[in-house]
């Protein structure tokens, strides 16, 4: 009795010396080490965690190593990006006061205690500014702490991967400390364990919010009737990171409408594995649609596994709703199943949503060259895959480089649709050689407005010169109207024969700005002119702003092709630059003159 009582008194007095070394030893690296391993493969079986079949009791990482790969820089806040507001020593104390905080004072699991001090840099930053100047930042966050609770669910979902700017719509008004949300808890531990990466789950977490309150192991059910679709575990972490709304409702039934449909056509779960994004959001339902309309238009099994494994997006850009879009379009232009098909499986190797882009584009661009609707619709119904892989060049600028009007082209295009594909934007395009009748006309022209036969001036100007006779003759008389001696139009036109490829009502306006609102004469359009070659934006700024200095004395007379002829950067720095506030009111009658255009 004796020997009991004294034992008894030695092993109280030894206590708190126990207990303090064991406190010591729980933050020795060693121990850490192997806790992190265990969170990682644990090998028993106790509360929540999954029995592992390869226990460790060390590690060879670091444990200091982020869990949600952030760079190590990442979690170090820098000042203006150059010079880091604390040292790596005086951080990593901050987070194992955090830790001991989280783990000792709050009784919270050591692996979740860990996991928030660890991959919440910017709560950590804010517990640093709130000891700023002290010598021992580790004992001062400890007092900190003691004296100060935190609000334990704002580090929580950082460590979830949340940013900054969304935590103020998600954090519980009601609720500090993490304890007193067991539920949560409890779900967040489901995802862990099953696999998910806890800086993945906040995703989850913003985008589906009722499947962390879910009860009595609903979620866990969920993620195995999920996995239950003959998919893998990897896969079911990949789809539930994607779209985690599959957690919710009877959505789990689309997705096995999904799988069943793709394993019978040979797409199998190394395929999702690759092609799956978790940046973004998938919608079953929409995806199913799209299998289904394929096998009402009569699409093989085979060639349906084909196309998809090759194109992965027809089926995952936007689920699924770009490649019905395409349909749709197609069908407009009278296109049969079997075309449509046709165009699907000779798709060129471009995402779906350019192929879709450039299919518009060509019908955009073929319209606006006046070709009949028929005629185009004989194209998407026998092309699809050649209108659908040309980023095509805009209008005026094919007509500039081919040297040749709207009607030409169009008789060009229904004769060899191959031709489109030099029209491409980035590739060099060949004028076209003029027709002999439109030589004969155009030379007829200019024989009549004095030119010489054969001459050099006539043989820059049919190579200029772009349109009928019959048009260009009409732009001749345009200018004269104005009040041009024909002698001055003749030689406009040999010094600058482009000026007649523009039509009447773009003359028109050309001329009637310079000569009544700006109020040149016209012997400074005669003299020079190229300025009707210019686009009228920019006529209109460079002039408008030529007004205005000289209104503020900062100029004297300028011709007009001195205003027009240089580059933007010249202009700026010559004529601009020459008033104080010569920028301000440039860029005001940019945006003004252009807003109008």
């Amino acid at each position: 009795m004796f020997l009991n009582f004294t034992f008894i008194n030695i092993y109280i007095k030894l206590l708190p010396l126990f207990m303090y070394h064991i406190k010591i030893f729980k933050k020795s690296y060693l121990l850490r080490w192997a806790l992190v391993d265990l969170y990682k493969n644990p090998f028993f079986s106790s509360g929540s965690y999954f029995v592992s079949q390869n226990p460790r009791f060390f590690s060879t990482k670091s444990a200091y190593k982020p869990k949600n790969s952030q760079k190590v820089n990442d979690l170090f806040p820098v000042n203006d990006g150059n010079e880091s507001l604390w040292s790596r020593v005086e951080f990593r104390e901050a987070q194992d006061a955090l830790l001991d905080y989280l783990h000792s004072t709050r009784s919270l699991q050591f692996m979740d205690a860990e996991n928030i001090s660890r991959n919440s840099p910017r709560f950590l930053e804010k517990l640093l500014k709130g000891v700023e100047g002290s010598e021992n930042v580790g004992q001062s966050v400890r007092r900190f702490l003691r004296y100060h609770p935190i609000n334990e669910f704002e580090p929580f979902f950082e460590s979830m991967g949340l940013e900054a700017c969304e935590l103020s719509t998600l954090l519980p008004r009601k609720l500090m400390f993490l304890s007193d949300d067991n539920v949560l808890l409890e779900n967040y531990h489901v995802l862990c364990q099953y696999g998910f990466a806890p800086n993945k789950i906040g995703k989850i977490y913003k985008d589906v919010k009722e499947v962390f309150r879910y009860r009595n192991g609903v979620l866990l059910s969920r993620l195995k009737e999920l996995q239950g679709t003959v998919l893998d575990q990897s896969t079911v972490v990949k789809l539930v990171g994607s779209c985690p709304s599959i957690l919710i409702g009877d959505r789990i039934r689309d997705v096995f409408k999904v799988v069943t449909e793709l394993k019978i056509v040979g797409v199998v779960n190394s395929w999702f594995v690759e092609h799956l994004s978790e940046d973004e959001s998938y919608d079953w339902k929409h995806m199913l649609e799209l299998l289904c309309i394929f096998n009402k238009l009569g699409c093989e099994k085979e060639h349906l596994g084909r196309m998809i494994h090759e194109h992965p997006t027809i089926l995952l850009h936007d689920s699924g709703i770009t490649a019905t879009s395409i349909i749709g379009f197609l069908l407009k232009f009278g296109a049969t199943k079997n075309d449509i098909v046709s165009s699907f499986l000779k798709l060129p190797e471009i995402k779906i949503h350019e192929y879709d882009s450039n299919l518009r584009r060509s019908y955009h661009f073929l319209s606006e060259i006046e070709m009949d609707v028929d005629n185009i619709a004989n194209l998407f119904r026998a092309h699809p895959h050649l209108l659908g892989s040309c980023y095509l060049k805009g209008v005026k600028t094919a007509l500039n480089s081919l040297n040749c009007g709207k009607k030409r082209l169009c008789e060009i295009i229904k004769d060899s649709p191959q031709e489109i594909k030099s029209l491409a934007l980035g590739l060099r395009v060949t004028p076209l050689p003029s027709s002999k009748n439109c030589t004969l006309e155009k030379t007829k022209f200019l024989l009549e407005l004095g030119f010489t036969e054969n001459s050099s001036e006539m043989k820059r100007a049919l190579k200029r010169f772009r349109g009928r006779a019959e048009e260009l003759q009409e732009r001749f008389d345009c200018l004269a109207k104005f009040g041009f001696d024909k002698k001055e139009v003749v030689e406009m036109l040999k010094s600058a024969p482009q000026v007649v490829n523009q039509t009447k009502e773009v003359l028109e306006m050309k001329v009637d700005f310079l000569v009544n609102h700006l109020g040149y004469p016209l012997s400074s359009i005669s003299g020079y002119p190229s300025s009707l070659s210019y686009a009228i934006e920019k006529v209109k700024l460079r002039c408008t702003f030529y007004k205005w200095l000289k209104e503020q004395g900062a100029t004297n007379g300028m011709a007009i092709s001195t205003i027009l002829a240089c580059s933007e950067k010249q202009f700026i720095r010559e004529k601009v630059k020459r008033h104080p506030k010569g920028i301000e009111v440039y860029q005001m009658l940019k945006k003004k003159i252009y807003l109008e255009s």
